[in-house]
């Protein structure tokens, strides 16, 4: 599904302009001014599955971002912009095919916090059976009076725990933990979990934290919602797993002017070929 088929940025010649109309005070620079007019990048076509490559400092989360913003995106993690952002966007245009029902930024931010409110989650958790423990003893020992309705569940755990065993008592009411997970593990999860049907979804390398086994399962996950649930993906990323997906779309950013390549073209998965092929005979 193509919910945005194109996205155009300010060329170098709109950037002056405004840079002649705008008097430089304190500032030093204009960030994201002249990050992509730099590389030539003045416009992106999109298919169901289009990616950013580059290394650091290629300018792949920049157009990330801005694209993310010109369209609406939803983000759960704030973005530190910089004061020329908005000015920035206002000359950026872009062609919308159809509306989506959704439309998400998720960026690596949002993934280490999903795993850092699990872990916090359960840390509570583990907090409230050390209460419960304490209340279990209270409870036992406790001579109450039922005055009224509000009274009836105090009333209620009083009976469990003169009736129940302290290990049976605590497993009834504790709070449950979260299955415990490795970090990829809840990693790929976050991602299952916010991507639905019908959505136009940017994600900023979602490879962090995921082990080569989990970024081809992600890969496939998104082929899968691309092709059987209309979706839509724009993806900054570097990884060869993502890079390979069937039918990708891959922006070239660390060219000289962004070319448009096969992921078996790209400087970065050259070099992994290289790597193994100087190791094949340990392979075999």
């Amino acid at each position: 599904m193509i919910y945005l088929k194109n996205f155009r940025f300010p060329d170098k010649e709109r950037e002056l302009d405004y840079r002649i109309s705008f008097r430089m005070t304190c500032y030093n620079t204009m960030y994201p001014f002249f990050v992509l007019s730099e590389r030539g990048l003045t416009s992106l076509d999109f298919e169901p599955i289009t990616i950013l490559y580059g290394g650091n400092g290629s300018g792949k989360t920049t157009a990330l971002n801005i694209i993310a913003e010109k369209v609406g995106a939803q983000r759960d993690a704030r973005y530190n912009r910089s004061e020329f952002f908005e000015n920035y966007t206002k000359l950026c245009c872009f062609e919308q095919k159809d509306f989506p029902q959704e439309k998400k930024f998720l960026a690596s931010d949002d993934v280490f916090d999903f795993m850092l409110n699990i872990r916090a989650f359960n840390e509570g958790a583990e907090e409230n059976v050390k209460e419960l423990s304490k209340a279990y003893i209270s409870l036992r020992e406790n001579k109450f009076t039922v005055r009224s309705l509000e009274d009836y569940e105090q009333l209620k755990q009083i009976c469990d725990a003169r009736r129940l065993t302290e290990s049976k008592f605590i497993s009834k009411y504790r709070i449950e933990n979260i299955r415990e997970r490795s970090n990829g593990e809840s990693a790929f999860s976050y991602f299952t979990q916010k991507i639905k049907n019908n959505g136009l979804y940017l994600l900023d390398e979602p490879e962090n934290s995921l082990s080569p086994e989990r970024q081809t399962e992600l890969a496939r996950f998104l082929v899968d919602s691309a092709r059987f649930y209309n979706c839509q993906f724009i993806i900054a990323t570097h990884s060869p797993f993502l890079l390979a997906m069937r039918g990708a779309k891959i922006y070239d950013l660390d060219e000289e002017f962004v070319d448009v390549k096969q992921w078996h073209q790209l400087k970065n998965v050259r070099e992994y070929y290289n790597f193994f092929k100087k190791h094949e005979e340990d392979f075999k």
